[in-house]
């Protein structure tokens, strides 16, 4: 696939015999993962392209039944890896809103323009996503939520925040 990749999630274990996967997703409410979707799994960097043959909600994961892959033995050898889809397979947005993973590389900047460092990765966490800032001397957690994220502009890939005090300290 040429277009850009979306991380969606991580297969943590098999599931029966038949060669379904679990899948801990990085957003619980995708709507991505339907029959037919192709999607590229790569453990180990190697990556392998496969299509959903089934999917189903699972607890707070996905339960995934890719074409090809008909056994345990088969299953096992993705169990760790991640998991993406074109981002064309995603759902649309409306004005204003965007994907956690497309502010990776943002400048970080309080609102009195001082940098505080740049976004390298997104964490899931039961409260929430949460932007990983690489600062100068630190990494610094900060969650995304609209109380203190109060701009984010693609033209110049900056986000702009206002964290309460003593976050940037932790």
């Amino acid at each position: 696939m040429a277009e850009p990749l979306v991380p969606l999630g991580e297969i943590v274990t098999t599931h029966g015999l038949d060669g379904w996967l679990k899948l801990k997703p990085f957003n619980p409410d995708t709507t991505a993962l339907s029959s037919g979707v192709k999607v590229v799994l790569e453990a180990a960097g190697r990556p392998a392209s496969f299509e959903i043959e089934s999917s189903k909600p699972y607890q707070k994961q996905f339960l995934i039944k890719l074409c090809g892959v008909d056994g345990i033995d088969e299953a096992e050898r993705w169990v760790g890896a991640k998991l993406f889809v074109s981002e064309e397979a995603l759902d649309a947005l409306e004005p204003g809103q965007y994907y956690h993973y497309q502010v990776v590389g943002f400048e970080v900047v309080l609102l009195n323009g001082e940098s505080v460092g740049t976004i390298i990765s997104t964490m899931s966490t039961p409260g929430g996503e949460i932007y990983v800032v690489q600062g100068a001397t630190k990494e610094h957690l900060i969650p995304a939520v609209k109380e203190m994220i109060e701009e984010v502009n693609f033209a110049t890939g900056k986000m702009v925040i206002n964290p309460p005090d003593g976050l940037l300290d932790l």
